[in-house]
């Protein structure tokens, strides 16, 4: 998967951090491909949910733009979402 920004509203951080400020991280290697794209994966599932698809057919739709991935595999990036580390005080 290629991240880009480029000001055209392709920063899948984009309620997060600023355009520049994903594209700084993106071009240091900060960014965890994976972890972006089961962001991705978990937003748009919410999305579809929302407007009435059914869980296998929102999957299926998913499935299209990631065709290297099973259907259990987004099955499990959709209904098990990363843990929150807790933080060292």
């Amino acid at each position: 998967m290629e991240l880009k920004s480029n000001g055209e509203g392709n920063n899948p951080l984009s309620d997060l951090i600023s355009n520049e400020i994903f594209d700084l991280l993106n071009s240091r290697g900060f960014l965890n491909e994976t972890s972006l794209r089961d962001r991705i994966i978990r937003k748009k599932f919410k999305s579809l949910r929302m407007n009435k698809y059914k869980v296998s057919d929102a999957i299926d739709i998913i499935r299209e733009d990631y065709p290297y991935l099973q259907f259990e595999t987004i099955r499990k990036i959709v209904h098990h979402p990363p843990k929150v580390l807790k933080r060292i005080s």
